[in-house]
């Protein structure tokens, strides 16, 4: 056997050594590249260090990638939805500095609340969901949930006396993303309910919410006045209120591309 024959049988078995060892050690990224690093590593005369530095940060990578995909699913958004996707210039009640200061999520580690209130079609549902995007991805366990939902969950968790333990499922989470507050009516129980979650999460974590109604209109869903005030001021201290209108953008752009056909 000549030199060049041990030496390609050295390089199989380094690559067979290799593969075995990523498996025991769970390093799936690095079992997957390191035949196109080890070239690169060759090609542009790396240093071991830099080829070995160049094989674990691309692990680490993909393993923050994997967290950040699993907590974004975790969090059971209804849809996709990015900031950068937001349309600013439709929507000029919207400050993109003021968006982008809360996309950086000081507030969820600070455990502050934030209320979008606006009309429908405004974009609330978008940035809550978007910001809630932004803080997994920052590495906060997040949970979106509807106001009904919630409550529905709380009613039913009270009827099975399980209340204690649901509650602090939903008070351990960083950020809580409540949507649709305020377009229906809740009874007095749920109303309650819903304020137990909320003060097992006041000034520890965060909470957000999407509401159509303002502030003054809110007695319409929680018809206790006394409990309602209580509920705006956990939802409102120390935290970031955005009004985002009256003005459907949705319906803007709907009537632009219906009036854009019609002259085609």
């Amino acid at each position: 056997m000549n030199a060049t024959s041990r030496r390609r049988m050295s390089e199989q078995a380094a690559e067979t050594a290799v593969v075995g060892a990523c498996r025991m050690l769970r390093l799936p990224t690095i079992r997957g590249k390191f035949p196109d690093l080890a070239e690169q590593a060759a090609r542009e005369q790396m240093s071991y260090l830099a080829f070995l530095a160049e094989l674990l940060l691309a692990e680490c990578d993909d393993r923050a990638r994997r967290r950040s995909e699993r907590r974004i699913k975790a969090a059971a958004f209804p849809r996709q939805k990015s900031l950068g996707e937001f349309d600013f210039d439709a929507n000029p009640n919207i400050h993109a500095a003021v968006v982008h200061t809360l996309a950086t999520c000081e507030w969820v580690k600070k455990g502050q609340p934030l209320c979008l209130i606006g009309d429908s079609g405004t974009g609330k549902s978008h940035l809550l969901i978007a910001l809630g995007t932004e803080a997994a991805m920052a590495g906060f366990r997040v949970k979106y949930t509807l106001a009904t939902k919630l409550v529905n969950e709380l009613v039913e968790a009270a009827d099975e006396k399980q209340l204690t333990k649901t509650i602090a499922r939903y008070g351990r989470v960083d950020l809580l993303c409540i949507d649709e507050l305020g377009y229906m009516e809740l009874d007095k129980h749920g109303a309650e309910l819903l304020f137990q979650v909320l003060t097992e999460r006041e000034e520890k974590n965060s909470v957000a919410i999407a509401s159509n109604e303002a502030f003054g209109g809110w007695t319409k869903t929680f018809t206790d006045p006394r409990l309602c005030t209580a509920i705006v001021d956990r939802l409102t201290f120390n935290g970031t209120i955005i009004e985002t209108g009256t003005d459907s953008y949705r319906l803007a752009q709907s009537r632009a591309k219906a009036e854009q056909a019609a002259m085609t």
